[in-house]
């Protein structure tokens, strides 16, 4: 966002080491979602994730950029990842169908905790369970302040789309 932001880029940041527990009962109500995502796995405009989202992610972010933009994301205003290790999602209440399931999810970020409502897909296959959704946060919500050069001139918008993609195995 800003004036600047031509100058800019969207981004992608993913992670390949979320952990949790996906509890699915026959009475969905009675299923529980517990996952910990480690703040510092995040991963930076890799290129293959990026190439998945689009024409507004069509653009190669040179590998430089992608850690200085890291580095911000882990900075004590933002994520401060050496001082909070963890971000969470618990859910709360569990509607909706199996193949559908409405969670509501308190997240946590920096010992903040907000509930947000995330519809969601779930995909059965064998012995694998594979839950799509995406939602929206507001950083400020959080207590987060959102990245800014040049007195705003080009800045992160306080509103991140999170889109989600979870393999789990049944155990």
């Amino acid at each position: 966002g800003g004036a600047m932001a031509r100058m800019g880029h969207n981004h992608v940041i993913s992670s390949k080491d979320v952990q949790g527990i996906l509890l699915l009962h026959e009475d969905i109500k009675r299923s529980r979602v517990d996952i910990k995502l480690p703040t510092m796995s995040l991963i930076v405009d890799e290129p293959q994730q990026r190439s998945t989202e689009g024409d507004d992610f069509a653009a190669e972010v040179p590998a430089d950029a992608r850690e200085g933009t890291r580095r911000n994301l882990l900075r004590t205003e933002v994520l401060d990842g050496e001082h909070f290790p963890n971000i969470t999602l618990q859910s709360i209440a569990v509607a909706g169908t199996r193949a559908r399931p409405e969670l509501t999810m308190r997240i946590t970020i920096k010992e903040v905790a907000r509930d947000v409502l995330v519809m969601a897909t779930l995909q059965e296959k064998g012995t694998l369970l594979t839950v799509k959704g995406e939602f929206a946060i507001k950083q400020t919500d959080f207590g987060i302040t959102p990245f800014s050069v040049a007195l705003g001139a080009l800045q992160v918008l306080d509103q991140l789309k999170i889109k989600f993609s979870i393999v789990c195995r049944q155990q």
